[in-house]
Order: structure tokens, then sequence, then C-alpha cells
């Protein structure tokens, strides 16, 4: 079986070999993206071991702990993506300001975003984790330095986009816009391989919702509405707290994800440059839907940084629920 194996290397040379105006860039970015996820994987597998685990002692742009781990996670693909020349700028979840490739370096036509270890107030209780990236095109012209206008683009504009989950096994998966593929890694060699070939969302999917129940007293009626459907509908209720864990369940098993807006929270807990355009992004490729309740998260303009917005994705006829419940929230604000 050996000889039919795919590595990621592979697979990705192979779809540019598709496109014979392709230069390469775009190959190399997501194969330096792999190689640092190969770096967190070994990190995040001796996380017991050594002092890597731990807070780092102080708080990110969103107020929350930030551990050694989300540090280091962060200079990994940081150090792993400055010095290529293929990018003009990054933004990284755990950094206020948007990251300039430093001056020693060439800077080049992408945009990456990304969020460095998602989950990781779960690593001590060693519970799946991820790392999630974007990519764009920038916008700008005729300067050497990325912009804020390059950083804040629609999910429609982005060219790839992917997860690494680091659990039982460590898997990526991405899309570059034909399809979403999955590759789990073979520590014996050291290599991301073809496992999951173009990923579809079941339809109509197991029965599974997937929601921080916790926040109940504080959803809107629409949103309880919603959610007593999927239960007199026979639906189970499944949810890790890990955004990468709980949707990539959805995404090999079908059912819905949901981190919807509470009274305190309005515009829900998730970034939608970070977290909700990159897995939005996959979830359509795969035949799945993402919404805010109302309309596609792709089509969203961001207007800062570190934004957040509600979401519910997954199998399109649950999401579709979703619009159907919520919509009555909007008639009781006009009423």
């Amino acid at each position: 079986m050996d000889k039919y194996v795919v590595t990621i290397e592979r697979f990705i040379l192979e779809q540019e070999r598709r496109y014979p105006e392709a230069t390469g860039i775009f190959s190399n970015l997501l194969y330096d993206l792999s190689l640092a996820a190969k770096m967190i994987h070994r990190a995040v597998n001796m996380a017991g071991l050594v002092e890597i685990l731990g807070e780092a002692g102080k708080r990110n742009v969103h107020g929350e702990d930030v551990m050694k781990l989300d540090e280091y996670a962060n200079e990994v693909i940081f150090n792993a993506m400055d010095h290529t020349g293929h990018l003009c700028v990054m933004g990284s979840e755990e950094v206020e300001e948007p990251i300039l490739i430093p001056e020693k370096f060439p800077t080049g036509p992408y945009v990456l975003l990304y969020d460095p270890l998602d989950g990781s107030s779960n690593i001590a209780a060693n519970i799946s984790i991820g790392t999630i990236f974007s990519l764009h095109r920038r916008v700008t012209v005729g300067q050497r330095d990325g912009t804020m206008e390059d950083l804040l683009q629609p999910g429609v504009n982005q060219v790839a986009a992917g997860y690494v989950i680091y659990g039982s096994s460590t898997m990526l998966v991405f899309s570059a816009g034909n399809g979403v593929h999955g590759f789990t890694l073979d520590p014996s060699i050291g290599e991301f391989l073809l496992s999951h070939p173009d990923i579809k969302i079941p339809v109509p999917g197991k029965k599974i919702y997937s929601v921080n129940e916790g926040y109940a007293a504080k959803w809107s009626p629409g949103q309880r509405a919603l959610v007593k459907r999927y239960q007199e509908n026979g639906f189970s209720s499944r949810y890790v707290g890990s955004l990468v864990a709980d949707f990539h369940r959805t995404l090999l098993y079908g059912g819905v994800f949901m981190y919807p807006a509470t009274a305190d929270a309005p515009n829900g807990k998730l970034r939608l440059l970070y977290e909700v355009s990159p897995m939005a992004f996959l979830c359509e490729q795969a035949g799945g839907a993402a919404s805010d309740g109302t309309q596609s998260t792709l089509g969203f303009q961001p207007t800062d940084l570190h934004e957040r917005v509600p979401v519910y994705m997954g199998t399109p006829e649950y999401v579709q629920w979703a619009k159907e419940c919520l919509a009555e929230d909007a008639v009781s604000r006009e009423a």
C-alpha cells in the first residue's frame, strides 16, 4: 500500500500542475504551514512533560489568559512564514495590531491570518485543540508592507483556509477552493498523508447540535426555540468547548455547530477573521452552510481585526432552521 501514499507536498504539487500560470508561491505557503503544524504537534504532545504547559502570566487582547503553548505556537507560525517572501502582512488572534514582515526579508502577494492555538484552555485536560489559518491575496499595490486593508477582507476573498487538530491523531484539513481535503500526520515518517480526500458534510447527516447550553438563560427567544426544535426532532447534544474539535466532528458527521449571540455578548464570542471565516469557507466548500443566523458569514466586510460574530455552521437544512427560528427575534423587535 505504501506506493499509493500521497503526502501533502505531493498533493499540493499535483494540484498546482492543473494551473499552468501557477508560480509555486501558494504551494510553498501551504507547505510552510504544514511544517509549522508539525512543530506545534511535537510541543502539544510534550505539553504534560515539559514546562511549556501553563500560563504565561499575561493576557491577550481579549483579556484571556495566554498559555505558554499559545506563545510558542504563535512564534512558530510567525518564524515559519516571515522570511519566505510570500507574505506582505500577517494577523494573529494573539496580537493586537497587524504583524509586519521584518525589513530584512522581502514581501509578497499574500496575507495570512491565524489563530495559533484554538481551545488552549483545554490543554491541561488533554482535550483536542487546534490551529486555524486563512490566506488572502493582498489588495494594496505599490508598497512593500501590507496594511489593515489587506487584512480586513471578507471571507469570500479567501484563496485558502484550514485547520490542524491535535487530538488522538494530528490532522490537517484545508481547502484551496477545490473541495476540502484532510491529511493525517504519520509520526513515524514525519509526513502528513492524504487520509480524507474530498470531504463532504453528510446530508442529512447525524442529528447532533453543538452549543454551550450554559448560556441558555442569556439566549434570545429565537435561539431557545431553535434548540427546542432540534431536541423535538431527536437531536443529541455534543459540545467539547474547542472550536476545532466541535467543527471537525460536524464536518465529518454532519449536524450543526453554534455559537450564538447572548445578552452579554450580542456579537457572539468567535472572531470573524481568525475563526469564523476560515471555518465557514471550509464548511461551504464541503457542501455545508455557514451563517450568522440571517446571512452567509463569507460576505461580511470586517471593520476590526478582532471583530466577533455569531455563527451557525453545518448541514444546510439544520442551519436553515436557525434562520427560521431567529427570524422570530426580528419580528419581536419590530413589534
